[in-house]
């Protein structure tokens, strides 16, 4: 069956075009830096947004025209399948992601549960057979059931902790039989509500206990995903203890993890958490933990989870800089962890914001790789910590010194002199670039 009728594949036609349905930055073979964009954006389809997201809002049921949503049961999650399929090979998308209750519904109990997923994946594995498209990142949602109220590896009650765990061993399995490149933990209900009735040591003590018995079983089943985590700092509860990046390489650290894990960073996270994208980007960078990205964005005037397609040039443009600094994502990708407004509720608005996306991420990636060419923030950090460069700066540095000699050193100052950081000026320079991209310069 053909659910994305008078579709064809999606291909690139350069700026000029004003076809609807072609890419106008993104050309999956354009070289950058060696690769091409296809190799380097890594781009990913988020099946819960794309294939099961109803739009509905907590003021008012959901509007989305899917001609999949005719079905239900396991019906209906076959149909999600052919339709997930049908989509990829159209965009042309080389990954694609899912949660366990994204693809298979959930039974009266595990055991049915699983059952269903078994059938699904084993459809799913059969497609990909004949596709190019590849799994990104699988996961279970331990958050959505009402038996994860208070939590599921933070939970107050082990029988929740017991079947949350349960849950990431299939899910574990699963990814090894689909080939996943990678295994994601996000922690949607990993946290508290008030301190007044929290054990917090215990749940976060709980917390490393489950995540060093997933590392055990991947490493007993031969499952070599990279790991990640994915911060989110509220919504649902008040604190989640994966609250960003910084406090998540702590909890690493403390449970002996940091070998075993990366972060999956998104850029709505990010801002809930009152950072830049390229912020959490370039912290996980510089401890070399920057294992993925969930590619979307916030509305700037609503303080909560949105996840919009991202068609922010500037903040793409600072994101893909971070990543080329990165050399790359390495087994990550940029996955659409994004949905259509509710009012963009046709199945082909689906292949709209797929291409703004992924057009935004071009420009950005192109962009930025121009700035790292003519070294641009290089040269402007370089000259801005040059007094680290010799004389008192290089003892610092290099550790030679200490509270005795800097006193004297300070003692000996008759003035300190500041230079300028010209901020505005720095970012002039970004509009330069993107407007040269533009321009096609």
């Amino acid at each position: 069956m053909t659910y994305f009728k008078n579709i064809d594949k999606i291909k690139y036609e350069g700026s000029g075009s004003t076809n609807p349905y072609a890419f106008k930055f993104y050309n999956p073979e354009e070289i950058v830096n060696g690769k091409t964009m296809e190799e380097y954006l890594r781009f990913g389809v988020a099946y819960w947004h794309t294939f099961t997201e109803d739009l509905s809002d907590p003021f008012g049921t959901g509007t989305a025209l899917r001609p999949w949503d005719k079905y239900d049961g396991m019906d209906l999650a076959k149909a999600r399948v052919e339709a997930a399929f049908e989509f990829f090979e159209k965009l042309n998308v080389p990954y694609f992601c899912f949660h366990d209750v994204d693809i298979a519904p959930e039974g009266n109990n595990l055991a049915e549960s699983n059952k269903n997923l078994d059938t699904i994946v084993a459809m799913i594995k059969d497609y990909m057979k004949d596709s190019k498209t590849e799994l990104l990142w699988n996961t279970v949602n331990n958050f959505t059931h009402p038996r994860f109220v208070h939590g599921a590896a933070s939970s107050n009650n082990a029988d929740v902790f017991a079947y949350a765990a349960a849950k990431v061993k299939k899910g574990l399995e699963v990814g090894k039989e689909l080939g996943s490149e990678n295994y994601v933990f996000w922690g949607g209900r990993e946290g508290y509500e008030s301190l007044l009735n929290t054990d917090l040591n215990l749940e976060l003590n709980n917390l490393g206990r489950f995540y060093n018995m997933a590392v055990n079983y991947a490493e007993e089943i031969g499952f070599d995903a990279q790991f990640l985590i994915e911060p989110k700092p509220k919504e649902p509860t008040t604190h989640q203890y994966d609250f960003d990046v910084a406090s998540g390489y702590a909890f690493l650290q403390k449970f002996d993890l940091q070998d075993h894990f990366k972060f999956n960073i998104e850029a709505n996270h990010a801002t809930l958490a009152g950072h830049t994208f390229e912020h959490e980007l370039r912290y996980a960078r510089v401890n070399n933990l920057l294992g993925s990205v969930d590619a979307n964005q916030g509305h700037p005037l609503l303080g909560w989870d949105t996840d919009e397609f991202p068609t922010d040039l500037y903040s793409t443009t600072l994101a893909m800089y971070e990543i080329i600094k990165n050399n790359g994502l390495g087994r990550g990708g940029l996955n659409f962890d994004a949905k259509v407004r509710r009012g963009s509720f046709a199945p082909e608005d689906l292949f709209h914001a797929h291409i703004a996306g992924m057009d935004s991420f071009a420009v950005g990636l192109r962009v930025a790789q121009n700035l790292v060419d003519d070294k641009v923030f290089e040269g402007i950090v370089e000259e801005r910590y040059n007094s680290f460069n010799d004389g008192i700066g290089k003892e610092i540095v290099d550790g030679k010194t200490d509270f005795h000699k800097l006193e004297q050193h300070a003692l000996g100052l008759n003035e300190i002199s500041n230079q300028s950081g010209q901020v505005e000026r720095i970012k002039s320079i970004i509009n330069q670039y993107l407007l040269k991209a533009y321009a096609g310069e």
